[in-house]
This record gives C-alpha cells, structure tokens and sequence, in this order.
C-alpha cells in the first residue's frame, strides 16, 4: 500500500481519498489490451478518509477497505508521479 500523506476535508459529504486499482493487462482468455482500449478501474484501495461531514456523520469505509466506485467518480489527482482519486464516500458502491 503507498504511502501518502493527503487528509481529506469533509464539506458537505465525507470524502475518501483511494488508490486505483491497475488496468487489466489481459483478458480472461489471454488477449494481451493495447493501453488505448483500457477500461478506466473501478476498483480501488482507500488511503485516507476525513474525519466527519458537516453534520457529524463519520465515514462508514475504513482506511485499507478495497472498494468499487463508478467508472467516472472522484477527482482525479498525481502526487509524487502516481494517480489518485477524491470521491465522495456517497460515489462508493460496494466495500469488498
């Protein structure tokens, strides 16, 4: 898991801050994906949380839960040359 030192401000809603999980390489039958036909993930690792929203609601995902989120939610942002999102928990789906 990386190490990052990035603390969401919960606002209006609680916010998460997650590692994307890599682009499938492969397909189930060995089909090598060229990079331009990727699907974007929809999976990731959460690296940080805010402490609570504005009505003192705390977030339900834990640091280190794998998540699936919708193919476009969250910002995202590059720290230090690596890829990351801020969603908001609300954009979660699932906690794998």
């Amino acid at each position: 898991m990386s190490k990052v030192s990035i603390k969401p401000i919960a606002g209006t809603q609680n916010r998460v801050l997650v590692e994307p999980a890599p682009a499938e390489e492969k397909t189930a039958s060995g089909i090598i994906i060229p990079d331009t036909a990727k699907e974007k993930p929809q999976r990731g690792k959460v690296l940080s949380i805010s402490e609570v929203d504005e009505k003192g609601n705390k977030p339900t995902v834990k640091v280190g839960d794998t998540i699936l989120y919708g193919k476009y939610a969250g910002t995202e942002i590059t720290v230090e040359n690596k890829e990351y999102l801020i969603m908001r928990e609300s954009d979660i789906f699932a906690i794998l």
